[in-house]
């Protein structure tokens, strides 16, 4: 396996054609077929499936990928140093399940650092998509929370990725609604209490399983559930339908506003806020520095 063929895998996959591949690599289509072909023999998987309608990734080729782009990245950051000497910028990247927290500490880590050495992403998304963004190289880290219903469940799936889970905090649950909501004025809140008001949740897409759920009591036979995929919609709805959906407890009114609240829910329900990471990489230094940003939030929990 050579560094030329990575870089060829990773351009077919960017283009989904060898013909669009070889021209941008200036190289002969025969050519770049045989190099690949090559390789995948020697690492024993298609990366690609072949059809009248182009190519796409197998599931072990986007697995591949991944690691690819990361040895590719940390190359050229080589290469720039040492070789080159001409200034690459280092990249972050982190994937969470929609806590505004998480945000807010990408927010802090940004400014800390700068955009000037380093390039940022940051994916606020589906569960399953932040346990796929960090076991294929997307994400270095990823923000989600475990608790006695999901924790084997996502646990094995970890295992089965390489992944391991590091916990940050443990918080209670709170239900989150706008400061308007009839119940927004108590200091506590029974589910039953809750019937006749709608119960906001993240759509989890074709992973749409209790399991991956980013509100706990996700089996609770709620009697009114609306999805939505986004947070803006969550508060629209939250104003709108006096919704409400249920969280660690955190506010952070600098991104979401002063017209929302967070109120105790009586029941005895935990829930662990961590992070995944790939088991064979150290997590960086500037990784470390946002999961430092993050903790900061353990002395705004409300319980």
């Amino acid at each position: 396996m050579t560094l030329t063929q990575l870089k060829y895998v990773i351009t077919v996959a960017g283009q989904n054609s060898l013909n669009d591949a070889a021209k941008v690599l200036f190289i002969s289509q025969p050519s770049l077929s045989a190099a690949i072909r090559s390789l995948e023999k020697e690492i024993g998987f298609d990366v690609f499936i072949r059809s009248k309608n182009g190519i796409m990734l197998t599931a072990k080729g986007a697995e591949f990928i991944g690691y690819a782009k990361s040895v590719m990245e940390q190359y050229e950051l080589l290469d720039a140093k040492y070789i080159s000497q001409t200034d690459v910028k280092k990249t972050f990247s982190v994937s969470m399940q929609h806590y505004t927290f998480a945000v807010n500490a990408f927010v802090e880590l940004v400014k800390q650092y700068g955009m000037d050495e380093y390039e940022f992403e940051v994916h606020e998304t589906k569960t399953y998509e932040v346990i796929e963004n960090v076991k294929n190289h997307k994400s270095e880290i990823g923000i989600l929370y475990l608790n006695d219903f999901n924790r084997n469940v996502l646990t094995k799936l970890f295992w089965e990725y390489g992944l391991g889970f590091q916990p940050l905090f443990e918080c209670g649950v709170y239900v989150y609604m706008w400061k308007g909501h009839p119940l927004a004025d108590r200091k506590k809140i029974a589910l039953e209490e809750l019937e006749e008001f709608p119960c906001l949740g993240f759509d989890q897409g074709q992973h749409n399983s209790f399991y991956f759920a980013e509100e706990v009591l996700s089996t609770y036979g709620y009697k009114r559930f609306i999805r939505a995929n986004d947070r803006a919609t969550l508060l629209n709805l939250m104003v709108g339908l006096n919704g409400y959906t249920l969280c660690s407890g955190i506010i952070c009114e600098d991104l979401n506003g002063e017209d929302y609240c967070a109120v105790k829910l009586k029941s005895d329900e935990r829930m662990t806020i961590g992070y995944i990471s790939r088991k064979e990489a150290p997590v960086s230094a500037i990784g470390q520095k946002y999961l430092e940003e993050i903790a900061k939030y353990r002395d705004k929990l409300l319980d």
